[in-house]
């Protein structure tokens, strides 16, 4: 992995702290099995690096709560994304979740930044135990801080909502004594880039799209996999491409995650080629 990608990380000293202090204090992280809580996917909330899964983020189960935080660093050619935010898994059934992301365009030195703010709730099913998926519900209110260049490609609006429905499962010693984890998520948006580029475009409406992950744990701490996720296409002055990587997960404990992938975003905003790295840090209680 590139240097300059690892150097240009700058973790929130919240986050930093939550991390010290549950490492050095042995916090309660709640009692679901390690790993459960997925990590923190570049929109907030408890998923994947692209998207977000059924799991409730952290591990709290009955009568519990989780508290957990992010940050997030995507490097590609002419682009680089950074996303921060925290969020609270409250009984194994519902999560809360802020997320704050800025996105750096390289040849223009300008900045596109947005705020998401997301609730999802489980509403059947278990990751572990059930005979069929945990599916849950998600809705995610996006605000676009920086409307001005979106606008100037056709953009609609400087804010919009995601409504998707996830359906997660985990098969134990499924492939060569190996667990496999799979997710699935339909969503319907108006966002451009996620929202980087504001929302909808005259004549376009809402899109249903399409998310997958898979990944294969090499043992209780090691996951590898892949992601795909459908992109819409409502601006008519550039082209949206689906976005896929390649990723490695790692879970030390309960209190801390590390994700790294090797992501192919294609085209963004008429730039093409935009393959990159991601680096994902979660830290909870």
């Amino acid at each position: 992995m590139p240097g300059s990608l690892l150097q240009r990380i700058s973790l929130t000293h919240a986050l930093l702290a939550m991390t010290l202090l549950a490492v050095t204090h042995g916090a309660a992280a709640g009692s679901r099995i390690i790993a459960t809580g997925g990590a923190s996917p570049i929109e907030g909330g408890g998923g994947g690096g692209l998207s977000p899964w059924a799991v409730i983020t952290g591990y709290a189960s009955t009568e519990e709560f989780a508290v957990t935080g992010f940050a997030t660093r995507v490097d590609v050619r002419d682009f680089t994304l950074s996303s921060r935010g925290a969020a609270i898994g409250w009984n194994d059934r519902l999560e809360i979740s802020y997320t704050r992301q800025a996105l750096d365009v390289d040849p223009l030195d300008a900045t596109l930044k947005q705020d998401i703010f997301g609730v999802k709730a489980r509403l059947y099913g278990h990751l572990l135990y059930s005979a069929w998926p945990q599916i849950s519900v998600g809705v995610q209110h996006k605000r676009n801080r920086t409307f001005a260049l979106p606008e100037a490609l056709g953009a609609r609006d400087d804010s919009g909502i995601d409504v998707y429905v996830s359906a997660s499962r985990l098969w134990f010693a499924a492939l060569f004594d190996r667990n496999v984890f799979a997710n699935v998520t339909a969503r319907r948006t108006r966002a451009n880039e996620t929202g980087l580029l504001g929302f909808g475009a005259p004549g376009e409406s809402h899109s249903m799209v399409v998310e997958s992950s898979v990944g294969v744990f090499i043992n209780n701490h090691w996951v590898v996999g892949y992601e795909y996720r459908q992109k819409p296409d409502h601006l008519a002055s550039v082209e949206e491409n689906d976005w896929q990587d390649v990723f490695i997960g790692y879970f030390p404990n309960k209190h801390l995650s590390i994700v790294a992938a090797r992501v192919a975003l294609d085209e963004i905003a008429g730039l093409p080629d935009q393959d990159g790295w991601y680096l994902s840090l979660q830290a909870g209680f």
